[in-house]
């Protein structure tokens, strides 16, 4: 089996054999070299370069912060803050939720760090974002997003 191939599942529900959820928060699993790889939108290099974005801005703010792809439902917050609560250490996470069909995003954090990643910080993350999500470029806004508000939190 090939390892560090990106295996999609739910964000931490029931995970196929052979995957984890790295200490980003990023699915990681394994796969025979035969096999196909599932389609995903991002190439490997825009996922490396969003899981380094994803570590090195947790290490920085001490905020545990995580991205999320995907349906948000009808009220796209509540739909965020059931999915930082399946993550780990919901408490002291933040995620960056993006629907691209609905066009939405909402920026949840948990109650450890709410103080620190509050709604002014949310909101400079996404207005770093939104140029690069206007022009289809989801990683780079993301890691903007993430870049922005790790200098705009406040720190212990």
């Amino acid at each position: 089996m090939a390892s560090g191939d990106i295996v999609a599942a739910s964000p931490v529900g029931d995970l196929p054999i052979g995957t984890v959820v790295t200490n980003s928060g990023r699915v990681s699993g394994v796969r025979f070299p035969d096999s196909e790889v599932p389609g995903f939108p991002f190439a490997p290099d825009e996922l490396l370069r969003l899981d380094e974005a994803l570590k090195t801005c947790s290490e920085e703010a001490r905020v545990r912060f995580s991205v999320y792809l995907g349906d948000l439902g009808a009220d796209p917050v509540a739909g965020a803050r059931e999915i930082l609560l399946k993550g780990p250490e919901p408490a002291h996470g933040t995620l960056i939720a993006v629907s691209p069909n609905s066009k939405d995003i909402a920026v949840v954090s948990g109650a450890a760090v709410a103080g620190r990643v509050n709604d002014r910080v949310a909101a400079l993350g996404v207005t770093a974002a939104a140029g690069a999500f206007r022009r289809g470029d989801l990683i780079d806004g993301l890691v903007s997003a993430l870049r922005v508000m790790t200098t705009a939190a406040v720190t212990p």
